[in-house]
């Protein structure tokens, strides 16, 4: 029986703060220095430049319906801190327009874009890695990422190019470029913020040199490595690929191993995004970790 999971303060409380940097970056930053935003955020702008109505307040009417679909697809647990990520919100984008803050950057849309891409970016990434949603269309971007794979920034940057155009109808071509590098620097610090500043790598070797290989890379790299069964679709023919954990900048130093053993091998690197525990314990000499 797969046990559900508990609804912990700990998630709870670092939504409520990844909002809290979220709207504060829109009310100090965006809005003063007339930058748009993607998504559902970006759409609740537009009413805001054409209609005068306070996002706090459209940024819960346009989530309803998507909260119906992120029910049905995301389960309670994660509907609850969608619901309790998007009203967080709305009361910091209340509350952040009426206190009186000025970030002075003299007018530089340079900076303002920078500004803007990091102060979401960190507050978004902070509301996903914990569990959580502001709603919109962080909502489809993570039901993407369950059933595809595909990481929530790459998502919600795509999305975003599509509302910042509609976006057109209020700001200039100047004010969208800008706002397009915030969208940018916003996917990049999500990702960041998600995975954290280290992400292992891991290599898998396809070689008849398969435990001279393995051999080599415990010894001159100090890195455990494992054997894995594998079986050729179309000749049947079972062979042993080597699976080795390596830092980003062993990678160089891995290659050129395995190219001096068997010049013809095949390998092929994947990011390692997350890490049980303490880190991948191999069976090495060392017992080397990677974390």
């Amino acid at each position: 029986m797969i046990k559900k999971e508990p609804i912990r303060f700990k998630d709870l409380f670092m939504i409520m703060l990844g909002c809290c940097l979220y709207g504060l970056g829109l009310a100090a930053v965006n809005i003063p220095n007339h930058l748009a935003e993607g998504g559902a955020t970006g759409i609740t702008l537009i009413f805001r430049a054409l209609f005068h109505i306070d996002p706090a307040y459209t940024t819960i009417l346009i989530n309803i319906p998507l909260l119906v679909i992120g029910y049905r697809f995301l389960g309670k647990r994660a509907l609850y801190y969608t619901i309790f990520g998007t009203l967080m919100l709305s009361m910091w984008l209340w509350i952040w327009q009426r206190v009186p803050i000025n970030i002075d950057i003299s007018h530089d849309m340079f900076i303002a874009g920078i500004l803007a891409g990091l102060a979401g970016g960190f507050g978004s990434g902070l509301v996903y890695r914990f569990g959580g949603t502001t709603g919109g269309t962080d909502v489809i971007a993570r039901i993407i990422e369950q059933k595809r794979g595909i990481p929530m920034g790459q998502t919600l940057f795509a999305l975003d190019a599509v509302v910042l155009t509609i976006s057109l109808c209020y700001i200039d071509i100047r004010q969208m470029m800008y706002t397009l590098l915030a969208a940018f620097v916003f996917s990049r610090i999500v990702t960041f913020t998600q995975v954290g500043s280290y992400a292992a790598r891991g290599i898998l070797v396809i070689s008849e040199s398969y435990q001279l290989i393995a051999d080599q890379l415990m010894i001159e790299l100090q890195r455990g490595a494992s054997f894995v069964h594998v079986q050729g679709a179309y000749s049947k023919d079972e062979k042993k690929m080597v699976f080795c954990v390596l830092s980003p900048n062993e990678l160089s130093e891995a290659k050129r191993i395995v190219d001096k053993i068997d010049p013809h091998a095949f390998i092929s690197v994947i990011d390692v995004h997350e890490v049980i525990g303490e880190g991948f314990t191999y069976d090495s000499p060392t017992g080397q970790k990677v974390n």
